[in-house]
Formats: structure tokens, C-alpha cells, sequence
């Protein structure tokens, strides 16, 4: 049997505001995901859980917990990659407070357990008053409080894609305090050695994400976050150790298959690759149905090529709502 793996999602926060639809694909077997540069070009892609790894990414997860028992009745293996930076409104102005935040990290660590969730301490972005100081007491402060709900911290740079370059220049001429400061080498390793030392004293292991930038002078490995190493670790599943063409060279990451939308994120996030438009983005969230075959659109994917053995049952509409 090949074993495909999920990823919920890259491109929006689904645990955050879109669980309900994923419980209801995850019960019918299959989801309908419109190509991102064609939305006429529609993929059926599968979900039976005896075949599946779901990756869930999430900066707020509370929502989503009462829809684990559920997924594991149905036989869903997963694992979460959880965001929590703790960056002024400015940069992150829907993000929970710090301490929701941490509360809500430990309580999915007590469902789950730590080794099934991963912290991500990242998109770092530099500025005036995001500086060395800023991270090094965050990171701390922010380690020492999620001791025991996870065992690893995954670290990165912003990367400035088109869409978020344009949002944070306009951040750093309304507010000069915050604009955004390139990496660089001899300035800023320092500031990634010391978030290493920081990670051990807390037994936490650090890897980087998909960075172009050399890190491991500052004792820090590359990682993977969809990881095959890790899914034969949690589950005794081998998965394709093939490299994911599609995302970029410097990315570790094995193939996965989003199942995800753009556009369709509330958490407005400055440095956001994966939105364009924080207006449209309510706008699609605001008419997203619950029960459709698609995360937006109502698009309706091609028929299976053999009956699939899951149960179609939907659950009844209840807002994802981010409190």
C-alpha cells in the first residue's frame, strides 16, 4: 500500500478556521483542489486515513482539538507544525496573545503528546524593534514555558516574496521602527548560535527551514517539516524519500500534496506569502460552505476511478471561530 502524505495546509491555517470542512472531506475519503495558476484544472485527491499522513500547519489549534477524537476514530495519523513567535501586532495583528498562545500549544501537547508537535519559531524578521534582544528573550521566555509539550524548534529568516516585500515596505515607511533588515552573515549568526544554546539548555532539538543561508556554523541542522524520518519514527510508516520538486531547492521537505487555498487566511500576517489580499481573504472565508467538496469555490473534483470506502457523512456547520 503507498502511504500519501497530506499537508493542511502551506498555504492557510486549517486547524485555525477550516476544520469542520476538513473532518467532513476526511469522512467522504477525497477533497476537490483547484491548480493555484489554473482554478479550471481540479484534482481529486484522496483521503482515505488507512493510506494517509496528514501534516497539519496552525498558529492557533484550539479550534481544531474537538475535532481529533473524531479523525482518529477514523484512523487519521498526524502531526502539527505550530507557530508561535510572539511578533508585535504590527507584523502579526490577528495572532493570539502570547499566553493564549502558550496555553493553547500545551493543551493540543496533551492531547497529542510532544513528539507529534513541532514549534515553529519562525518566520524570523529583523527590524529595529524586532532585533537580537527582541528574539533572544522571546525564544527563551517562550522555551521555557512549552517545556515538556514539544521536543523540537524549527527556526528560519523571512524570506521576502513579492506580495509580503510590498506589505512590509509600507510597514517600514508608516512605521520606521519596524522595517525590514536583510540577513546578514557576520551580524546575525551570533543571534542563531545563541537561539541553538538556548534550544539545548531547554533539551529542545533546532533545525532551520528551507534556508539558503548557512547555519550550521551556529550549530543548527537543516530540517525537513514534511519529514519521512520523522513519519517512520511516530507511525513505523515508510513514505517517499523523494525531495518535493515543487517547493524551493533549498527545502528539505519529501512530497506531500496540499490540499489548501489562497487567499483564504485571517491572520493577516505582514510577511504572509500565501495572501494576497487580506480583504479577499475575508471575503472567501466569509462564503466558505463547510459541507463543499473544496475548501473555497464549491469546484467539484472528478469522479474516483474506484468506489472509495469511506463514509460520506457530513457534520453539521459549526464556526471555526478564532477567540
Amino acid at each position: 500500500m503507498k502511504i500519501r502524505v497530506i499537508s493542511a495546509s502551506r498555504r492557510t491555517d486549517i486547524p485555525a478556521f477550516y476544520g469542520t470542512w476538513l473532518t467532513n472531506r476526511v469522512r467522504a475519503g477525497w477533497c476537490a483542489v483547484p491548480n493555484p495558476f489554473n482554478s479550471k484544472q481540479i484534482s481529486r485527491v484522496e483521503l482515505n486515513p488507512r493510506e494517509t499522513i496528514f501534516v497539519f500547519w496552525t498558529r492557533w489549534a484550539k479550534p481544531f482539538i474537538k475535532h481529533l477524537d473524531e479523525l482518529e476514530q477514523l484512523g487519521c495519523r498526524f502531526y502539527f507544525q505550530y507557530t508561535l513567535i510572539n511578533n508585535p501586532k504590527a507584523i502579526d495583528p490577528n495572532s493570539p496573545s502570547l499566553e493564549k498562545a502558550i496555553d493553547g500549544f500545551r493543551c493540543l501537547a496533551d492531547r497529542i503528546g510532544a513528539e507529534r508537535l513541532i514549534w515553529r519559531y519562525d518566520p524570523i524578521l529583523l527590524s529595529q524593534t524586532t532585533d537580537h534582544d527582541f528574539h533572544l528573550q522571546n525564544f527563551s521566555y517562550i522555551a521555557e514555558r512549552l517545556s515538556g509539550a514539544t521536543k523540537r524548534v524549527v527556526v528560519s529568516i523571512v524570506d521576502p516574496y513579492d506580495k509580503a516585500a510590498r506589505r512590509m515596505d509600507q510597514l517600514g515607511k508608516t512605521q520606521p521602527s519596524f522595517r525590514y533588515r536583510p540577513y546578514q552573515t557576520e551580524l546575525d549568526l551570533p543571534l542563531f548560535r545563541n537561539l541553538a544554546g538556548i534550544a539545548r539548555n531547554n533539551e529542545l532539538t533546532i533545525q532551520s527551514c528551507a534556508e539558503e543561508i548557512e547555519l550550521l556554523a551556529a550549530g543548527i541542522q537543516p530540517g525537513k517539516c514534511i519529514d519521512d524520518d520523522l513519519i517512520r519514527t511516530l507511525f513505523e510508516i515508510d513514505v517517499t524519500h523523494a525531495k518535493d520538486k515543487g517547493q524551493r531547492s533549498a527545502c528539505g521537505c519529501v512530497e506531500s500534496r496540499d490540499i489548501g487555498m489562497y487567499e483564504s487566511c485571517l491572520f493577516g500576517c505582514a510577511y504572509c506569502y500565501a495572501t494576497q489580499s487580506f480583504a479577499a481573504a475575508e471575503k472567501n472565508h466569509a462564503s466558505h460552505n463547510p459541507e463543499s467538496e473544496s475548501l473555497l469555490g464549491n469546484h467539484c473534483a472528478p469522479p474516483a476511478k474506484a468506489a472509495s470506502r469511506s463514509s460520506s457523512i457530513s457534520i453539521p456547520f459549526q464556526p471555526d471561530l478564532f477567540a
